[in-house]
């Protein structure tokens, strides 16, 4: 089995063929249920998307502790996957501010799951892809919102400079946001910022308007001018302050889309969704993308940033790069530190045109999920995976993972999570 959702409606630019020889489960079920300010606790349905959050929890002056960034991105995607954002640094993935599920599992059955009920089950499903059971509600951390964001903008030059910086303010938790936009392998702007109620009226920047520049565009005129700024931007602009540009996509598929022109007369129609693109694209523009662009995010300890960068460069050099810190818990799952204590992760996010010549999807990719299993990171399985079965469970710990899929009599019901994503599964 496996949820009714089409392919095309997802967020991932993978669509999933096991959609066409699994029975598809409808569950239409897109509200926020309840907001309960005592308890500081949201309570959603699978298919509530992070817009209609914000929207809701931002108007009556809470917000998510951990936002991820585009519009369209599900609560039950983010937990069956994961997600990650800005302040992960403070509160970890999304799945680390959750504090119960609801799910149905392959008997039918209704199951809560905390840290101290069903435990097991509430570590393993985060990342497991829908193959444990159906989603149907989840209750997630609210914290009070401020108006604004004071962001900080320093351009940084040179490698070593740029691993060293990114991690201290990464280290530093007075920050509530930090995050890293890498132009060349030397040349990055780092954003720290904060949440308040007051904002100096000449440095505010409202940057969601349909009219401003590109946000990843707008950062690098920073690194041009080689200026450091401070900018007031309200709350829900900077959450979804990639969106309009869907990160820096939409610059491949309409290249002239920050022309002041094109965004003063058509900037309210962008973007497209990324399932219209998805629905709309034939076979041969399909197979196009996935030899010639990549779309990966690599979670890799914090102390191998700079040799991961380097990797990045020689691999695929698709630049700019996303840098998001993220604390990981030492916490039971398929994705945890390799030691005991909790450790601070970053998030590599390469979204673009591959410029070495050497580029094949398949080897080069490859590539690099070896390096990122060898310094014990992960891959974010939204994206085209090349692992063999074998190297996938080397990546990721299954313990808990397949001890419940025996125990819940999930192996007839709902396909392992190697089959569903990966591309040399059987799908």
């Amino acid at each position: 089995m496996c949820t009714g959702r089409p392919g095309w409606l997802t967020v991932s630019l993978r669509v999933g063929k096991y959609k066409k020889t699994h029975k598809n489960i409808m569950i239409n079920m897109m509200d926020i249920l309840e907001v309960d300010t005592k308890q500081k606790v949201v309570r959603v349905e699978p298919l509530a998307n992070m817009g209609q959050v914000t929207a809701l929890l931002n108007s009556i002056g809470w917000t998510l502790p951990v936002l991820p960034e585009l519009d369209d991105l599900t609560v039950g995607g983010l937990v069956m996957g994961t997600g990650i954002e800005s302040s992960s640094h403070i509160y970890g993935l999304f799945q680390h501010i959750c504090v119960a599920f609801e799910l149905v599992l392959a008997d039918g059955s209704l199951v809560r799951c905390t840290e101290k009920e069903n435990s097991d089950l509430f570590y393993a499903v985060p990342w497991s892809c829908g193959t444990l059971g159906f989603l149907v509600a989840a209750e997630i951390r609210i914290i009070p919102a401020q108006k604004w964001v004071k962001l900080h903008y320093e351009p940084v030059r040179g490698l070593d400079a740029i691993c060293k910086k990114f991690a201290e303010e990464s280290a530093n938790k007075e920050n509530q946001f930090v995050e890293g936009l890498q132009y060349s392998r030397d040349e990055a702007v780092i954003m720290t910022g904060v949440m308040t109620d007051h904002a100096e009226p000449d440095k505010t920047n409202c940057i969601g308007y349909y009219y401003k520049p590109w946000f990843f565009r707008h950062v690098e005129s920073f690194l041009k001018q080689n200026r450091v700024a401070v900018e007031y931007i309200p709350l829900r602009h900077y959450y979804h302050r990639h969106t309009r540009s869907i990160f820096w996509e939409l610059q491949d598929i309409i290249p002239f889309g920050n022309n002041p022109l094109f965004r003063y007369v058509f900037g309210w129609m962008v973007p497209p969704k990324i399932s219209l693109l998805k629905l709309t694209q034939g076979e041969t523009i399909r197979k196009l993308y996935e030899q010639h662009h990549v779309v990966q995010d690599m979670l890799v300890p914090m102390k191998d940033i700079k040799a991961a960068i380097q990797r990045f460069h020689e691999d695929i050099h698709v630049y700019p790069l996303w840098l998001c810190p993220f604390l990981l818990p030492n916490q039971p799952g398929m994705v945890h530190p390799k030691g005991d204590e909790d450790e601070l992760y970053v998030d590599i996010g390469a979204y673009g045109e591959p410029k070495v010549k050497h580029f094949e999807a398949t080897s080069s990719t490859r590539q690099l999920e070896k390096f990122v299993r060898d310094v014990h990171g992960f891959q974010m399985l939204y994206a085209d995976v090349y692992m063999e079965r074998k190297e996938f469970w080397e990546m990721f710990d299954g313990t808990l993972y397949h001890k419940l899929r025996e125990e819940l009599g999930c192996k007839d019901a709902f396909p392992e999570v190697f089959d569903k994503i990966c591309k040399s599964a059987r799908h």
